[in-house]
């Protein structure tokens, strides 16, 4: 007996389309990124990363197609130029694949959880295999060329211990000593601190190849928050006596010449800085230092307007692609009164 067709729900939708825009333009940045790599042990990855999204793309128009709903228009060849001169190094482009790898990892599982139909669970399950495999392959590659940024290490425990004070929660007093960072505590301000590293180079770099003053002098406000944030958790660092990942700054060239159009990367700093409000609401809700959290709180509302400009600039520019959404049921009826 043949089964009844489920149709897939809001989340799936929201999902599948989300994947689709952002392995398009993983396609973009990594198909030119394997036109300028050098180095033969960081090509496979970048291949690896490749032929990912360009699979993802196959399966998600198949079923976009099969559920007849419109093709995102997403990134295409017109978005990337894979004859530009080099605009990174080898290092870069290694470790930008091992940070997307993460990303995609956090992405992946949240669509999982959000999928009820068989196939779309299957989908993202394998695509989070997959993407998992990246991050493995990447980071053995870059432990292996000593680019690998450690977390900081702790003097192991020798007991358990429980929580004695509230004094623990605090942090805000200037006049009293704070206690010293947690084990979590630490992961979350480390963890902020590559992210805001990786943030400062890519809209520095997206700045030089920009021809539009409005998009240049947008990035450069990216890298100056992204800077700031990375003064702010690298000092937390500091005061606990631990090191702050340190990394080169010779990770983008003097070429000026744009790889990738500027509605693509628009969208790829918008898309970063969601996740980093993402990041900084996940470090505020595990850590337990007052002051950690309201530095997370106040970071996230600078950053939340100005992924909010960079959408306004997106809208003035028609390079804002709308998510499906529900019917204005309001505007259909006044529409439908007008037409009567």
């Amino acid at each position: 007996m043949a089964e009844n067709h489920i149709n897939l729900t809001s989340a799936e939708i929201a999902s599948i389309w989300t994947d689709y825009m952002n392995d398009s333009m993983a396609k973009c940045v990594v198909g030119y990124f394997l036109k300028v790599v050098e180095d033969e042990e960081i090509r496979p990855i970048l291949q690896m990363a490749y032929d990912i999204a360009a699979t993802h793309i196959e399966k998600l128009t198949h079923l976009f197609q099969k559920e007849q709903l419109p093709l995102p228009t997403g990134f295409t060849s017109e978005d990337v130029n894979v004859n530009a001169p080099r605009l990174y190094t080898d290092v870069f482009m290694l470790m930008y694949a091992n940070h997307m790898a993460k990303a995609g990892m956090l992405g992946y599982s949240g669509f999982v959880a959000m999928s009820s139909r068989k196939d779309t669970r299957a989908y993202f399950m394998e695509a989070l295999a997959a993407t998992a495999n990246l991050y493995d392959k990447s980071t053995d590659v870059a432990l292996s060329k000593g680019v690998f940024v450690r977390a900081p290490f702790i003097s192991y425990p020798t007991e358990t211990d429980f929580v004695d004070s509230k004094k623990y929660l605090s942090g805000l007093n200037p006049f009293s000593d704070k206690r010293p960072l947690n084990a979590i505590e630490i992961a979350s301000v480390f963890m902020n601190t590559l992210t805001n590293q990786i943030g400062t180079k890519l809209a520095l770099s997206f700045a030089q190849i920009s021809p539009r003053k409005d998009v240049q002098k947008w990035m450069l406000r990216g890298k100056d928050i992204a800077q700031k944030h990375l003064g702010v958790f690298t000092q937390v660092l500091i005061d606990n006596d631990l090191q702050p990942p340190i990394s080169s700054d010779n990770f983008i060239t003097d070429s000026i010449i744009q790889p990738f159009s500027d509605k693509l990367t628009m969208f790829h700093m918008i898309l970063l800085t969601s996740a980093g409000i993402g990041n900084y609401a996940t470090a505020a809700a595990v850590s337990q230092r007052s002051d950690l959290v309201m530095n997370y709180e106040r970071l996230s509302l600078e950053i939340g307007q100005f992924a909010k400009d960079g959408a306004d600039i997106m809208i003035q520019n028609a390079w804002l692609e709308q998510p499906p959404g529900t019917l204005d049921k309001t505007k259909l009826a006044k529409n439908k009164n007008k037409n009567s």
